[in-house]
């Protein structure tokens, strides 16, 4: 009895703040609501938190709808100001985990249709004493089962790996990361794609001419050490050089 007293107590004094607050605009009024419901949004928060260190942004996120509904509550429709808070603290915090929290951009319908099928699992496994197939989900959700693969296959990107992840070990049993055994673009390909066009066409050259472009572009002789290779002088290496440049870009043009 004596707690059911102070509960009332408790709810006569919410009520009291929330009016100075929305009569007044009592910053006092509106932080000591927040102290009475802090604990509150941490538990919802909680609930909705999918892994360590999240669970202070979605408590920052309850907080909004905490005070969204300190700002609309109308306690003359006979409801106590829990009761009303916590679908709004609920709805701030889902809306944040639809909207700001994908690791890749997804479609909205597919963002909306997630928590639809997460749910609908759960009740047809319970069901059916197993795991539903995607037909029965689509069904149960009369949904089409193109748009539940679709959310299924792009729900996995709701979160992405860390770079800095640890993987299995190596063959000498060592951690190794992501980082670590990612690929990177080898400067070589270009390189080659070129060396490969060159010969293509390097066909259209006479013997001397494909000598000079071997040695000057393919094997990086200067035109110095190519005459003196071909026993002719740098001058002459450049002009043939030149014709010989010409006669590949026709070629690649007229290839092309």
């Amino acid at each position: 009895m004596k707690q059911k007293s102070q509960t009332l107590e408790n709810e006569k004094l919410v009520v009291k703040l929330i009016q100075d607050f929305q009569s007044t605009g009592s910053k006092a009024a509106e932080r000591k609501i927040v102290e009475l419901y802090q604990h509150l949004v941490g538990t919802i928060a909680r609930k909705y938190s999918y892994r360590r260190g999240y669970d202070e942004d979605l408590v920052q996120v309850g907080l909004v709808g905490l005070l969204s509904a300190i700002r609309r509550y109308d306690p003359t429709v006979g409801k106590n100001f829990a009761s009303y808070a916590i679908p709004t603290i609920k709805g701030e915090i889902k809306h944040y985990l639809r909207d700001k929290t994908w690791s890749v951009h997804v479609p909205r319908k597919v963002k909306e249709l997630g928590p639809k099928i997460k749910n609908a699992i759960e009740e047809l496994t319970v069901i059916l004493n197993r795991s539903p197939q995607v037909s029965e989900i689509a069904e149960f959700l009369e949904e089409c089962e193109e748009d539940i693969l679709e959310a299924l296959e792009l729900g996995q990107g709701y979160r992405s790996l860390s770079i800095e992840r640890t993987l299995s070990g190596d063959y000498k049993n060592n951690d190794v990361t992501i980082l670590e055994v990612l690929g990177e673009d080898d400067k070589g390909y270009e390189k080659v794609n070129s060396r490969l066009v060159i010969e293509s066409v390097l066909q259209v050259l006479t013997d001397r001419e494909k000598k000079i472009i071997h040695y000057t572009y393919l094997n990086n002789l200067s035109q110095k050490d190519t005459g003196d290779l071909l026993g002719i002088s740098q001058m002459h290496v450049s002009r043939i050089q030149r014709k010989a440049i010409k006669k590949l870009r026709k070629a690649i043009r007229e290839g092309a």
